[in-house]
């Protein structure tokens, strides 16, 4: 399971978020972007890597994702460019620039690790018995000096020395980010660096998680963010997700004044447009259940969206037509407000790729992101009052926030109507899961809503959240046990 966990290189990279929006607040970016590196990584501090001139390299590179760019897309000359001159073509170019995948890796940052095997630890006692070297199929272990020693050019990764090894002493040694991606989509490249394939891709932001050396970047739209919010003559909403409760430690109302404290003009529940999905998926499944079909998956998680359409395409006749809450409320919100610049603030990275297909969103920002803009402001979330969002859920709606949710509006809806339904929660996509839904229609029993969410546990485990999934689970719990 990839958990969200305290580390040094997330630090490191809400520091520098939150210094790039004070330049911001300041009005000063363009003019002291270029000495940002200097003062997050100072002449005479620790170094994180071999020297600070390495560490100043890797937040440049960092800075150039914070503006929307791809590390990618950089050319032999471009090395010599000021960091100025990227605040100047995003100024031009606007979203032009975010087209293709969301992430971005940052060839500075990557270790290049080792390829991923099995490797033969000191614990190694050379026993008489050498089961390792007997169940091989390979003949790849020999000994040496009273250890064991396994040739990884001859290695298929099998497993089965370090189970037989009495004394555990052999141990996987992964690339942590390739064992993250359930569909394979980031490999290493001729120099040992990280590549991620956009046609595979499904924006998921487990690689994220999971890189130690925090080499991989969510390319932020917090440049055209912040501009509007800071722009009196253009209006803003924020459209926050359900899983925004528990992120602050905090009331949702508090949560409503600091953002329109930021500068959002308005505040919408995106768990409103939750339950008007629920309704609309619920209609949805009764009717194709009617005609025949066996069981329908939901739609509102756009990574497993993504992975239906570019990995397990036999079953998109199966996936939900009904849009994501995320898209009714912008909808709503684009009614209310004609050219109002809408925000969604969410967890999710893959939410990026769908607003940029979507005529309803205009941006998207992470909570990780929002927390960083909130220090930056000064705006302290505990210590403001209460306000209600323009626009409010239920419980219901509010639910989908964690695994189950979903399914068991669907489920309920769908029972108040006279229907019998059963559900099946998938709870994380990975290389497992995928398979059984690649053959989903002969797992379910006739009559199965399935639950679809790329994030173990859901939303609340969701890359860009700043919070412990479990400590958030608690905090929305208690808050729908309040305000059933």
């Amino acid at each position: 399971m990839t958990m969200n966990y305290i580390n040094n290189a997330s630090l490191l990279k809400r520091q520098l978020v939150v210094r790039f929006a004070r330049l911001m607040f300041a009005g000063e970016l363009k003019n002291k972007i270029d000495l940002l590196p200097l003062h997050q990584a100072p002449r005479n501090s620790e170094a994180v890597r071999c020297c600070v001139h390495h560490d100043r390299a890797v937040i440049r590179y960092r800075l150039i994702a914070l503006l929307g760019f791809a590390i990618e897309n950089e050319k032999p000359d471009d090395e010599a460019r000021t960091l100025s001159s990227y605040v100047e073509e995003a100024e031009a170019r606007g979203l032009e620039r975010m087209a293709g995948s969301a992430l971005t890796v940052i060839d500075e940052a990557c270790s290049a690790c080792i390829r991923a095997n099995y490797r033969v630890t000191n614990a190694c006692r050379g026993c008489v018995a050498r089961p390792c070297m007997m169940n091989c199929p390979k003949n790849c272990i020999s000994f040496e000096n009273g250890q064991a020693h396994i040739d990884e050019k001859a290695c298929i990764s099998c497993g089965i020395c370090a189970k037989v090894c009495p004394y555990h002493s052999i141990v996987f040694q992964p690339i942590p980010c390739e064992q993250a991606c359930p569909v394979n989509a980031i490999v290493q490249d001729k120099n040992g660096k990280q590549d991620i394939i956009a046609e595979k891709c499904i924006n998921c932001g487990k690689c994220l998680q999971a890189c130690p050396f925090g080499a991989i970047m969510e390319r932020s739209e917090i440049y055209e963010i912040l501009r509007a919010i800071t722009n009196p003559a253009e209006a803003t909403v924020a459209l926050i997700a359900p899983s925004i409760v528990g992120q602050f430690n905090t009331s949702l109302g508090k949560l409503v004044t600091a953002l329109r404290k930021l500068g959002f003009d308005h505040v919408v529940e995106v768990a409103w447009g939750a339950d008007l999905a629920a309704q609309k998926e619920t209609a949805e499944l009764i009717e194709r259940l009617e005609h025949g079909q066996t069981c329908m998956t939901s739609s509102c998680c756009p990574a497993y969206v993504d992975a239906v359409n570019k990995h397990i395409s036999n079953i998109k006749p199966l996936v939900s037509d009904t849009l994501s809450p995320m898209q009714y409320a912008g909808e709503w919100a684009g009614q209310q407000w004609p050219g109002a610049r809408r925000v969604f603030v969410g967890p999710c990275i893959a939410k990026r790729a769908e607003a940029k297909a979507s005529p309803h969103i205009e941006n998207t920002l992470t909570y990780e992101e929002l927390g960083s803009v909130f220090i930056a402001a000064g705006v302290d979330v505990a210590e403001c009052e209460e306000s209600r969002a323009d626009l409010e859920a239920t419980s219901v709606g509010r639910k989908f926030a964690v695994s189950g949710g979903v399914s068991t509006a669907i489920k309920n809806a769908a029972s108040a109507a006279g229907h019998n339904v059963t559900d099946k929660v998938i709870d994380g996509l990975d290389a497992k899961s995928l398979a059984m839904l690649k053959a989903i229609e002969k797992v379910v029993k006739p009559g199965t809503f399935v639950e679809v969410m790329s994030c173990e546990g859901g939303c609340i485990n969701g890359p860009g959240v700043i919070s412990n999934p479990t400590v958030a689970r608690r905090f929305l719990e208690k808050m729908l046990q309040e305000h059933p």
